[in-house]
């Protein structure tokens, strides 16, 4: 990945985002930052910690109906094991965010006690809700208000600026806009969020990103290739996977050649869209 590539993954108003966040941290009583379960480490910012400080933090991993049950499991305990409340939720249907507002009040016990001790009984706790770009905060927001307050998109970089909504159960959640870090070390990282959606798609070459998840498939989960297209992953390269694609769904370019861009586009909205069945590509080993 180039420097060119690099610097697009960070636009302008995310670095006013992070120092908003920096501003405003003083003004919550936790943080919940929420990630993506099929790639819980690619969809953490690593500088949100450092951030966050001592405040209680909070960590959900949302489309978990999307997720290997198996693999999220690891991964709430493998959290736990290292002093985050790690929830498994989805945003969109509601699930899991039962669990959320009751970890809130455990993990801000001493707060509680502290505005029962003032007289101050009632007062809501106050929770900003971090993450990536399309990652799910404006979904969770919406579900817990009650009401379509924020703004949903399918698309990186919707939510602009920091909102405060209120949930009605003595709970106040501070929107931010989606941030990712500045450079990502390791291009893996980049590749799979970039395969979830949560980069803009003209970063990356479509092809090329297909191709390597592909091959991250055939690695992963071999036999969702050999059940959705017929292709035996231990036989096959990855860029002829891809040609194999575009060959059985008729995908051709005039002149005859395979579209391989037309196939890419339609495999990477396959699994975007959870049509390839519940799949983690990250491990915790």
């Amino acid at each position: 990945m180039s420097e060119a590539q690099y610097i697009q993954w960070f636009p302008g108003h995310m670095t006013k985002t992070r120092r908003q966040m920096e501003q405003d941290i003083d003004l919550v009583d936790a943080v919940a930052e929420i990630v993506d379960a099929r790639i819980p480490v690619s969809s953490r910012n690593p500088d949100l910690p450092a951030l966050v400080g001592k405040k209680p933090y909070l960590v959900l991993l949302n489309k978990c109906d999307m997720a290997d049950p198996a693999a999220t499991a690891e991964w709430i305990e493998a959290l736990s094991a290292v002093g985050f409340t790690a929830l498994p939720v989805d945003c969109k249907s509601g699930k899991g965010l039962d669990q959320f507002f009751k970890s809130v009040q455990t993990v801000c016990a001493d707060r509680l006690e502290s505005y029962r001790a003032k007289g101050m009984v009632g007062k809501p706790l106050r929770v900003m809700v971090a993450g990536i770009p399309n990652v799910g905060k404006s979904t969770l927001i919406n579900r817990l208000a009650g009401k379509n307050k924020a703004v949903v998109e399918n698309r990186p970089g919707v939510t602009r600026g920091n909102q405060w909504f209120s949930t009605g159960r003595q709970l106040e959640l501070l929107d931010t806009p989606g941030v990712l870090w500045p450079k990502f070390a390791d291009r893996t990282i980049g590749e799979h969020l970039a395969f979830t959606g949560a980069v803009a798609d003209h970063v990356l070459d479509k092809e090329t990103l297909a191709v390597r998840f592909l091959e991250l498939l055939a690695q992963r989960y071999p036999a969702v290739l050999t059940e959705k297209y017929g292709i035996d992953a231990s036989a096959t390269e990855p860029y002829e996977m891809l040609c194999v694609l575009a060959q059985r769904r008729g995908m051709r370019c005039r002149g005859g050649e395979f579209d391989t861009e037309r196939a890419a586009a339609a495999l990477l909205e396959e699994y975007r869209n959870g049509k390839l069945g519940r799949m983690t590509l990250e491990r915790v080993k």
